[in-house]
């Protein structure tokens, strides 16, 4: 039987985050995205903090539907430290109350809209962005923390096994499987800008790929495809040939690392926040189905329709050298804890 619980990472990541508590005793910090995968490992996160160590952290959170977020975690949905306010990231009201720090989350990765209607997936990350950066301009918020992508480098070289944050490659500006990646490279444009002319500090983290509790396994990430099929007993299927390569950082260190960077990152210098541990598809299927499953995976080798079929790994030494950070969950732990979440039993042979 594997033994795990959402509490244990819990705690770690109060011990890791111990240099920033005291920035954010009894502050009150604005939340977009706070119901989302990211989002809840945040929440979670401040929670337990403040029933630990009595921080009086407050939040106000950004949401389309309370009643939805309920369903899904209503201890976070019912904690009284928290304050949710229903509305669009493009043109919620600005509330009328005092922050300390923001946290804009708020975005929509699907590959569905992308494909069906890049147009409204541009003007939700660049417009809500703007609209962020104006109530911090407005209300008087000097801090923020942007969550960027490891999209904006486009297509990483197969050369190139892990990409810096001084790697100034690109997407393709004129295909429209690149809307995600434009928008957030519009979105950090417009961080730089908001910095030089309001002063505001906005910190930017370009996250890569994660797994973890609350990852949705039914969308398009292969990663919770793979870890479904096996904790359902099914064969793991590759659509493609296998080859591209990825990593995978756990969400406890994703934790540990966005909330050091809210206090301690420079403003207007990115940080890649992901793992820099290469895997290709075909490795994760066999990892997962030797880990979870009945070692069974078949490759289909359909061509890839995805945007990015070559690499999209990380070079973190830059987070690790600034601000001290590194991965501390291994990728076949961060599988573990994933399955054990979503209901595997953990004791398989």
């Amino acid at each position: 039987m594997v033994s795990w619980s959402l509490e244990h990472d819990l705690d770690n990541v109060i011990t890791a985050c111990q240099p920033v508590w005291p920035a954010v005793r009894d502050g009150h910090l604005f939340i977009t995205g706070g119901t989302g995968f990211i989002g809840c490992w945040l929440l979670e996160s401040l929670r337990h903090a403040n029933r630990e160590l009595g921080l009086g952290i407050r939040a106000t959170i950004l949401t389309r539907s309370i009643n939805d977020f309920r369903r899904k975690a209503p201890h976070l949905a019912d904690c009284g430290q928290f304050q949710f306010i229903e509305g669009g990231i493009a043109d919620f009201r600005f509330p009328d109350d005092q922050f300390t720090h923001i946290i804009h989350a708020a975005t929509d990765a699907s590959a569905q809209l992308n494909e069906c209607d890049p147009r409204k997936m541009f003007s939700t990350i660049v417009d809500g962005t703007r609209h962020v950066l104006d109530f911090a301009v407005e209300a008087g918020i000097p801090r923020v923390l942007f969550l960027s992508s490891g999209a904006v480098y486009g297509q990483q070289p197969w050369e190139l096994t892990r990409v810096p944050e001084s790697w100034l490659g690109g997407p393709n500006c004129v295909d429209p499987k690149a809307t995600y990646a434009e928008a957030k490279r519009a979105a950090e444009m417009l961080c730089a800008i908001y910095c030089k002319q309001h002063g505001i500090e906005v910190a930017i983290a370009r996250i890569f790929a994660l797994l973890g509790p609350y990852l949705t396994l039914d969308i398009h990430f292969a990663a919770g495809n793979f870890i479904r099929d096996a904790i359902a007993g099914k064969t793991v299927v590759v659509n493609g040939n296998g080859q591209p390569c990825r990593s995978y950082l756990y969400a406890a260190d994703l934790a540990v690392w966005l909330l050091h960077m809210l206090i301690r990152a420079p403003s207007c210098r990115p940080y890649n926040v992901g793992s820099d541990e290469s895997i290709s598809i075909r490795e994760l299927a066999q990892l997962v189905a030797a880990t979870l499953g009945n070692g069974q995976c078949r490759i289909l080798g359909q061509a890839d329709a995805g945007w990015n079929p070559g690499r999209y790994v990380p070079d973190t030494q830059l987070i690790e050298a600034e601000l001290g950070l590194k991965r501390t969950v291994s990728l076949q732990n961060a599988i573990l804890r994933t399955a054990l979440w979503n209901g595997w039993k953990g004791d398989q042979e």
